[in-house]
């Protein structure tokens, strides 16, 4: 059902001309005298987003820290959406910047309380976020926890009881004192044959899919499951499924300059070893053919070939999971046979299911999952197309393959839809240049501006470079000693798991610690941000919250930028370097400066913040000195230590 617009529209105005009006009511009469500070930067904003709705462009919002930019883009969505009756997308980045506003007196409740407005917002979380009964109860008997959140579950998961009154379940947050990897082991993952599971209609993800979907005004997800609702939309249209996400009004991807690498990621493929083996064996068991099930034996021996030849030949990087798969005569080889053999089995299914004594799902489960793997082989072996590299652990072993170029697909697939796209973040621009999104994401046509952050800077923060001796050691002194000054209160930012996990190792030898120290991964991600804002003297660490933190007053006084944030040298970087005519200047660089941009942004949050922000050069990062210095804010004194 449409809701009510939060003005009034006569028949003498139009549309955007009521929406100009009622917006510049908002910051210039209503939102002050209910407290709210009028900035210059929040109301320029917001006259520039009113022509990229009118117009229906893409809009690239680059605005400064305390500039308001989320007020702002959630007024267009709101009224936006009650106009044409669809809801909007708020896409975010990750899951923690959907709990930021959401959050219990976040920018949602602020709105609500300030204009008097009931808000419709529901959140639409990755499904990595929801609990996967079916792994829960594989794995009950080995840990107390999970057993204890089996038998917790609602009844009518257990049993054949009336759903009349369900209420949701399984959401990662409910579960926050589960590390990351315990959750690996009870989470849902892409591995899941979730159309064959026998708890498919009481899950918990599935029931929540159902909710979300009948939001009026705005729904919130991540940049992750936005872009992996644009991939299986088709798909899942064709299969008789509704899409993911329903068709929305307008889109709005917060922190937009990370949506690449979310589109990457939903375009990715992963081949299990186990997982072929496992649908192959229940084939087999089928009544068929007997040259079927030659097949299906070759294509198993060749599957073990081909996964044992990867493990062998593939080498891994530090400060990366993803392992490099050396494209060797004999692998090449291997994956011909075994893309070969996939296409005469598919061949020979048609047949089986002719003779109508195989079961239709599983036949199709299976079809679905060969096409998957072949069309992986493929982009692998046309080697300017696909990036490629190798998953391993004690338990299992993935194939991981997706496209290099994502802009064709973005371009055909989002940006020709003719509805508004806004891309807001403090960090769109390198060198006041918007191409290096623009081009990433197959973006031709577009509006842009941007706008500086309000805040006296030269007030309120100091800035450290520190001239460090060479070596770890020296490194983790510094900090230390940075910590033990400022009692706590610090956000740490590392470049991966592994340097975060090698400064661990250090803390934990460490004596007098009147702070506590907690860790990205410990727990759930929101439930840690939480207990750090709570807890002033803390210190949090993590390899992920350079964009999207927001904790503002005394327990985030200082952070620490343990080392420049230069891309990985991974399979999905070394693609991108590559291809590129100068690999340094048009992939790396953008990225670490953009970066560094977002980590040196966690620190003032609000007029009140006040603090210091350390940036550690490793060794070979020095000639890059000036270029660090350049990213901090206007104003700022450097310090050399």
């Amino acid at each position: 059902m449409r809701r009510k617009l939060p003005f009034e529209l006569t028949k003498e105005q139009s549309f955007y001309e009521a929406l100009s009006d009622w917006v510049g009511d908002v910051f210039y009469d209503i939102l002050p005298e209910k407290g709210f500070d009028l900035r210059d930067e929040q109301v320029f904003m917001a006259f520039q987003l009113n022509q990229a709705y009118k117009n229906k462009q893409v809009m690239f919002a680059e605005a400064g820290v305390g500039t308001g930019k989320t007020l702002v883009y959630l007024l267009y969505a709101l009224s936006y959406a009650r106009y044409t009756g669809k809801p909007a997308i708020i896409a975010c980045a990750d899951e923690t910047l959907i709990e930021q506003i959401v959050k219990k007196e976040g920018d949602i409740e602020k709105l609500e309380n300030a204009l008097d407005l009931d808000i419709d917002v529901r959140l639409a979380k990755s499904r990595e976020q929801y609990l996967c009964i079916k792994k829960l109860e594989e794995n009950a008997s080995q840990k107390d926890v999970y057993q204890e959140m089996w038998e917790e579950l609602p009844g009518f998961v257990h049993d054949n009881s009336s759903m009349r009154s369900f209420t949701h379940y399984g959401d990662r947050k409910e579960y926050a004192g589960l590390s990351d990897e315990e959750w690996s082991s009870v989470g849902w993952d892409s591995l899941q044959d979730c159309m064959s599971c026998a708890y498919r209609h009481r899950c918990g993800l599935t029931l929540h899919r159902e909710h979300y979907r009948n939001a009026s005004d705005l729904i919130i997800c991540s940049h992750d499951f936005y872009m992996e609702h644009i991939w299986t939309k088709d798909s899942r249209k064709r299969e008789g499924q509704l899409p993911l996400l329903p068709e929305a009004s307008s889109v709005v991807f917060d922190e937009g300059h990370l949506l690449e690498f979310a589109s990457q990621k939903a375009m990715t493929y992963r081949m299990r070893m186990e997982t072929l083996e496992g649908l192959l064996e229940k084939l087999s068991s089928s009544d068929m053919r007997e040259e079927t099930l030659y097949i299906i034996e070759d294509i198993m021996l060749d599957n073990e070939k081909w996964f044992g030849l990867l493990e062998k030949e593939s080498k891994g990087e530090t400060g990366s999971d993803r392992q490099y798969i050396t494209r060797s005569e004999a692998i090449l080889q291997q994956a011909r046979s075994l893309t070969e053999k996939i296409e005469n089995l598919l061949n020979e299914l048609v047949f089986e299911s002719e003779m109508y004594v195989m079961n239709d799902y599983l036949l199709k489960v299976v079809e679905e999952y060969l096409e998957q793997i072949q069309y992986s082989l493929k982009l692998f072996l046309d080697d300017e197309k696909g990036i490629y590299w190798l998953e391993t652990s004690e338990e299992e072993h993935t194939f991981v393959v997706m496209p290099r170029l994502v802009e064709e697909i973005l371009k055909e697939q989002v940006f020709s839809q003719n509805i508004p796209f806004i891309f807001s973040s403090a960090t769109l621009s390198y060198n006041a240049d918007f191409s290096y999104v623009s081009r990433s994401l197959g973006i031709e046509t577009y509006e842009k501006f941007s706008v500086e952050s309000p805040y006296e800077y030269e007030e309120m923060m100091r800035a450290h470079i520190p001239s460090l001796d060479s070596g770890v050691d020296s490194k983790n002194q510094y900090v230390w000693e940075k910590l033990q000054s400022n009692q706590g209160k610090s956000l740490i930012l590392f470049t991966s798991k592994d340097e975060m996990n090698a400064f661990r190792a250090y803390q934990i030898q460490q004596p007098d610690q009147n702070w506590s120290v907690i860790y990205e991964g410990d727990r759930e991600i929101s439930d840690t941000v939480e207990q750090f804002q709570q807890e002033t003297s803390t210190v949090l660490c993590s390899y992920h919250l350079w964009e999207g933190l927001d904790v503002p007053g005394d327990s985030l006084s200082q952070v620490i930028i343990y080392s420049l944030p230069f891309p990985p040298k991974d399979p999905v970087f070394d693609a991108k370097r590559k291809h590129a005519t100068h690999s340094v200047e048009e992939v790396d660089l953008p990225y670490m400066m953009l970066r560094l941009r977002q980590g040196i942004g966690r620190l003032i949050r609000t007029s009140d913040d006040k603090g210091s922000v350390h940036v550690l050069l490793n060794d070979d990062e020095t000639p890059y000195r000036e270029l660090a210095e350049s990213v901090l804010p206007v104003g700022i004194e450097v310090l050399k230590v």
